[in-house]
Parts: C-alpha cells; sequence; structure tokens
C-alpha cells in the first residue's frame, strides 16, 4: 500500500513533469530533468527513514516515566480535593489500591504466539481479559469506597479531575480519528 507521503510526492512528480513538458516553464538542460524527480524521491525517503529507524523506549524508562506523571496528577487531586486528617487513610488505601502493577507487564512473541493453535491462543486471550476485569473491579471497588468518604463539593472534584483518568480510548485515536479531546458531538 502506497503512503499518503509518497502519493503526494509522485503527484508531484507526475504535476512537474506535465508541466514541464507542455513548455509551461522555462526550457532547463536535458541533463537536469532527471535528477530532479531523483531528488525529490531522494528527499522523500529521507523524511521516511527517521521513522523507520525510530525505536521504543526502553520499558524500564518508560514506567519510570509513568509512574512519575501518575504520581504528579495524584498529587495534583489531593490538593484539588482538600482532604480532611479523617480523609488520608480512605486516600492512602485508594491511592494503593489504584496502583498500576510494578514493572513492565510479561509480553508473548508474536512469533511465539503465532505457533499456538486457535483454541490456545483463545485461552490466552481470555485469561488475559480475566485479568484485566480483576484488576478493574480492585480499582472500581478502591475508588467507590473512597468516593463515599467524600463530602458533596468534594466529590463535584474528584469528578471533574478524573473524567479523563479512564480516557484509554483516546491513546491510539478515539471515535473522531483524534487524540484527546472530546468526542464530537452527534445529531440524534
Amino acid at each position: 500500500m502506497i503512503s499518503l507521503r509518497q502519493r503526494i510526492v509522485w503527484a508531484s512528480l507526475l504535476g512537474s513533469a506535465a508541466l514541464a513538458s507542455s513548455g509551461a516553464f522555462a526550457q532547463a538542460p536535458a541533463a537536469s530533468a532527471p535528477a530532479a524527480p531523483a531528488a525529490a524521491v531522494a528527499q522523500a525517503d529521507g523524511a521516511a527513514a527517521p521513522k523507520a529507524q525510530h525505536k521504543r523506549a526502553d520499558p524500564a524508562q518508560r514506567m519510570a516515566r509513568m509512574q512519575e506523571h501518575r504520581a504528579k496528577r495524584m498529587a495534583a487531586l489531593k490538593d484539588k480535593l482538600k482532604l480532611t486528617s479523617a480523609q488520608e487513610g480512605a486516600w492512602s488505601t485508594f491511592t494503593t489500591a489504584t496502583q498500576p502493577p510494578a514493572g513492565p507487564r510479561p509480553r508473548m512473541d508474536r512469533a511465539e504466539f503465532a505457533k499456538l493453535t486457535t483454541p490456545e491462543r483463545l485461552e490466552r486471550m481470555q485469561t488475559r481479559q480475566a485479568e484485566r476485569s480483576a484488576m478493574f473491579a480492585k480499582r472500581a471497588d478502591a475508588t467507590k469506597t473512597f468516593y463515599a468518604t467524600l463530602s458533596p463539593d468534594q466529590q463535584k472534584t474528584f469528578d471533574t479531575e478524573t473524567a479523563h483518568f479512564g480516557g484509554h480510548r483516546w491513546h491510539r485515536g478515539g471515535p473522531d480519528g483524534h487524540h484527546g479531546g472530546p468526542a464530537p458531538a452527534t445529531k440524534s
């Protein structure tokens, strides 16, 4: 499949060639005409090269950045909630229960996964789904318990501030294909 960038490069090259052959531009020496498309293709390849060389960050570094980001987010939430000393214990229980698992999760190599039979792959996927459901239930229970200790004003603040915490659906683009932000309003 041809990428959008390649389509644009080829379209501009064909357009340039058509204009050059029609005489709309000043006549250039014949030796330089083939060099222009080659230079444009080389430039397009050069622009795509950094993308091909892109490597994912070390999982340990990514995990450290995520934990640091979460700690800042949780500290900001705690400040905005203005918790009382009686609520500190519930906050500690909440933050501990909602803490993501330590370290990167073990991943199966794609080649290893491809060697499994269909029922084995389905069993692995079902096991992983059950693990995720259990983690979600634990977090949901901890959140509900903590939420019950908050005053109505604190609950409003919590609702407002945490509305995006579970927004993983935006990670790879939402329903409108954009990252972040609310989904567009639909007419009924």
